[in-house]
């Protein structure tokens, strides 16, 4: 275990190597699971503005079960806030691309300009999940190993990309980059000292 500015990271974040392989896995993150993408209590305000700009590139069906149940979802099983689901299934904002691999319907309004948000904090930082709440004094990043992702584990192994870089834009778009850069020297002296 790591501590960096307060935050607990796990040995797995530094050690272990990641690189998403979209044309393995075809984006199942996207569409496997029980529970929509967390969301932070923040981003519940941020989807409810943005929605009507997101729309257009959401799928019919994910509309629909957003018109539903409100842009975001309270899982109670959980105690926690995610992003709604098409019929207990694939998250509401996924969309596909011409080669039928999922992508986020919020990440692309964002590249087209529509939206000044890229995503929930929780899908950029996959496979990285945060747990607890800096503000409540206690937050852990974990390294979350799902089988849907073997093929982001092989090519992380043959790039040679531990999970930390792999998510460095969206750990400095969560912390800042002070805190990367500690993270960074700190994983580069545990590395020399092995």
């Amino acid at each position: 275990m790591l501590l960096i500015q307060d935050v607990l990271i796990s040995d797995d974040v530094i050690e272990k190597q990641f690189v998403c392989n979209l044309s393995a896995c075809k984006g199942a993150c996207c569409w496997e699971g029980d529970y929509g993408a967390p969301l932070s209590r923040p981003e519940l305000e941020v989807l409810s503005r943005i929605y009507e700009d997101v729309a257009p590139f959401l799928l019919p069906e994910g509309r629909q079960a957003i018109e539903e149940q409100g842009p975001y979802a309270y899982y109670e099983d959980n105690d926690s806030y995610g992003t709604p689901l098409i019929n207990n299934g694939p998250c509401a904002y996924m969309v596909y691309d011409e080669l039928g691999i999922a992508k986020c319907g919020i990440e692309q309004a964002f590249l087209a300009g529509k939206t000044d948000f890229k995503k929930p904090v929780s899908c950029h930082l996959y496979p990285i999940r945060a747990l607890g709440d800096r503000k409540e004094g206690f937050e852990a990043l974990n390294y979350d190993h799902w089988d849907i992702c073997s093929a982001a584990c092989e090519l992380g192994k043959k790039l040679q990309i531990p999970v930390y870089q792999f998510v460095k834009d969206a750990i400095v778009r969560k912390y800042g980059q002070e805190f990367y850069d500690e993270l960074d020297a700190a994983a580069q002296h545990l590395r020399q000292a092995l």
